[in-house]
């Protein structure tokens, strides 16, 4: 199985068992038509995508609304010296056995700092997530 996609399955899972509703998408371009269409509180993408990568996704979602909150998840975030300040997202994580527990504390703390819209918004490679009614 490919690692992007088991990884994927296992964010998706455990943002859905905390109660967000999650939308997957298969490239950035899939995931721009689904952010036209839908507010999001939030996306969670990854770095390498097909056509288009999680940094120019980022630049792209900044212009539709500044003030989503992103998460970018990635295999070469060391590698690259990824961090917020050079990538535009709102939390940066290395992907690693500890990911998922990183990725539900960054999503946590991002929720927080501002009122919720409707959802979670991400691609497969990152998710997207909606809150629930309460």
């Amino acid at each position: 199985m490919d690692d992007n996609v088991s990884g994927s399955t296992a964010r998706k899972t455990v943002l859905e068992e905390l109660g967000h509703k999650i939308s997957v998408s298969s490239s950035g371009a899939d995931a721009l038509e689904q952010f036209s269409k839908q507010k999001y509180d939030l996306v969670v993408t990854d770095y390498k995508m097909p056509r288009m990568d999680g940094l120019e996704l980022i630049v792209r979602l900044r212009e539709e609304d500044p003030g989503i909150a992103i998460v970018l998840v990635s295999g070469f975030v060391d590698t690259l010296g990824m961090n917020e300040a050079s990538t535009g997202a709102d939390a940066v994580i290395q992907k690693s056995a500890n990911e998922v527990t990183h990725l539900v504390r960054a999503v946590s703390r991002l929720l927080r700092r501002k009122p919720a819209k409707k959802a979670v918004s991400g691609v497969r490679p990152a998710l997207k997530a909606k809150r629930k009614a309460v």
